[in-house]
């Protein structure tokens, strides 16, 4: 059996995959400890422990924030500031006994999409994770794309496209880096802009809300967001120019987003055209727990 881990900042889910099929036998999903690593991690090892119980031989793969620096194997650019330089994948093999894979979530979700997904039928896919971070996968013929600094589509550390305003050059990522894409195009980036501007805070499921009802300041502040989401996108275009372009996480869920960024990213690009299509995750927030489960194969 094949299973996967989908490591969240809010939620961490388990699936098993039947390998014969690919059809899913199991699932699991539990709240994720947000500030303690050891009980994180002990989170994790429990809920490997339960989903895997009635199994004699499986494969476990991980999806997790961020990637594992290729000298010393801690956790690099993660979002979830506990596992920020802690040796997650010897910790947990220790717990466990016995050997798994990690990889970035937003690699998990390139590698679903790509074999079953929205990806299939395309040669590259640049899979994009919009959720509490921000980051990226890449896959070439169905197979994941890995640098040697273990940094292939963490496309959300860069500075959003220039020129930035005020805001932009103010807003710091916790590593200190300023003007991160992840701080604008996440759903914390989100919220924060529109307390920004409004001296209030709303959830951006909130905002999305207003916004769909009209209300003037939500329609300027999602109309900056999208804005900002096609200088971003512009960059990964301009660069490799992939096939498709999918979205997953919780703000690949606004629909209008769709629409509005193939009408506002051509100024950004080397080119007055733009054919790439910009998808939705076909398997939704199953795609990074799929594509853990796939990590024994496809990476």
């Amino acid at each position: 059996m094949k299973i996967g881990i989908d490591w969240g900042g809010t939620k961490i889910e388990g699936i098993v995959l039947d390998p014969s099929s690919g059809k899913e036998v199991a699932r699991k999903r539990v709240e994720a400890p947000k500030e303690n690593y050891d009980s994180i991690i002990k989170t994790v090892q429990n809920l490997i422990f339960e989903i895997s119980k009635d199994f004699d031989e499986f494969s476990v793969g991980i999806g997790m924030p961020g990637s594992l620096h290729p000298k010393t194997g801690l956790v690099q650019v993660s979002n979830t500031e506990a596992l920020e330089g802690k040796n997650v994948k010897d910790d947990l093999e220790a717990l466990l006994g016995y050997k798994i894979k990690i990889a970035n979530d937003a690699d998990c979700l390139a590698v679903s999409e790509s074999i079953d997904g929205s990806g299939t039928n395309y040669e590259s896919v640049f899979a994009i994770i919009m959720g509490t971070g921000v980051g990226a996968g890449f896959t070439y013929k169905n197979q994941l794309v890995v640098g040697p600094n273990k940094l292939t589509g963490e496309w959300g550390q860069n500075p959003i496209p220039g020129p930035m305003d005020d805001y932009e050059k103010s807003v710091q990522r916790h590593c200190g880096r300023v003007g991160a894409i992840e701080v604008f195009l996440s759903g914390p980036g989100l919220e924060n802009y529109y307390k920004f501007i409004t001296n209030e805070y709303k959830s951006s499921k909130e905002i999305v809300e207003l916004y769909r009802r009209n209300e003037e300041r939500a329609i300027e502040i999602m109309s900056t967001y999208f804005e900002r989401t096609a200088r971003a996108f512009s960059t990964i275009v301009n660069i490799l120019d992939p096939d498709v372009i999918v979205c997953g996480g919780g703000m690949s869920e606004i629909d209008e987003m769709y629409d509005e960024i193939p009408k506002r990213i051509i100024p950004y690009l080397a080119s007055d055209f733009f054919h790439t299509p910009i998808v939705k995750a076909l398997h939704g927030s199953s795609s990074g727990v799929r594509g853990a489960a796939l990590l024994w194969d496809k990476s």
